[in-house]
């Protein structure tokens, strides 16, 4: 029952889980695409070098090709789950790497820390285990 009392039907549900789906793929092409055609891979791939990552370009280009490659699974509903939990390893290490030395808050108290991360990561995370194969019914 919902706060109200009225239950949620499996197919509000559906609806739901598809709206979230869709949400998080476009907000990760678009994060990839930028990248892409902003030039932002060589950078990327210098900074990941300083951090040790050997060929530093080469993990950039990889994690940009999958920005825009997993997106477009999750879109198509191919292999869903798998590409949602690449997406949730590559922005865990993002968020470690990048925000969490900033504390929690993107805006307000703080800037730049991980609670944009955190909520992204559950989400794809939810994603992940909702069309993990044998989960969904067929349609």
């Amino acid at each position: 029952m919902g706060l109200l009392g009225e239950k949620a039907s499996p197919q509000k549900a559906e609806r739901a889980l598809d709206v979230l789906r869709i949400t998080v793929a476009l907000l990760i092409l678009i994060h990839g695409t930028f990248r892409l055609v902003a030039g932002g891979v060589a950078p990327f791939g210098v900074w990941l070098e300083t951090l040790g990552f050997p060929m530093g370009f080469g993990w950039a280009l990889g994690v940009t090709l999958f920005e825009l490659v997993g997106p477009v699974l999750m879109l198509a509903r191919r292999w869903t789950s798998f590409a949602a939990l690449g997406h949730a390893a590559i922005l865990t290490l993002g968020m470690i790497l990048v925000h969490l030395p900033f504390g929690w808050f993107v805006v307000g108290a703080g800037r730049n820390g991980v609670e944009y991360s955190v909520i992204l990561i559950v989400s794809l995370l939810t994603i992940a285990w909702a069309y993990w194969p044998g989960r969904r019914r067929a349609g």
